[in-house]
């Protein structure tokens, strides 16, 4: 089993910076892919970014290219999601994720962390 529990979120104007934390407990956290999604009430999960188990690729969505860099330590168990230049439309609930499939699917879960950005 795996516990994900995510940290950072706040309120923050538009332009500003926030940096979430998730830290991992129970398995091999090394071994595995990581992610962030983000979730907006009356809207599916959405993808924001992913990293490979080394920490050597990145992936991220369109919308927080350029804005947003997924990092991790997995000395510490964690993996951080640096977010600058906040718009408003980046307001969500932020989940982290990690996945032991074979086929890259994300199967645990943290609870979430409110950001919300005003204009």
């Amino acid at each position: 089993q795996v516990q994900l529990v995510e940290s950072g979120g706040g309120l923050v104007q538009a332009g500003a910076s926030l940096r979430l934390s998730c830290a991992a407990s129970g398995r091999t956290f090394s071994n595995y892919a990581m992610g962030w999604f983000r979730q907006v009430p009356g809207k599916e999960r959405e993808f924001v970014a992913a990293i490979t188990w080394s920490g050597d690729t990145t992936y991220s969505s369109d919308s927080v290219k350029g804005r947003f860099t997924i990092s991790r330590d997995n000395d510490k168990k964690s993996v951080y999601l640096q977010m600058n230049s906040l718009k408003p439309e980046d307001t969500a609930v932020y989940y982290c994720a990690l996945s032991t499939t074979s086929n890259g699917g994300f199967d645990y879960w943290g609870q979430g962390t409110q950001v919300t950005v005003s204009s």
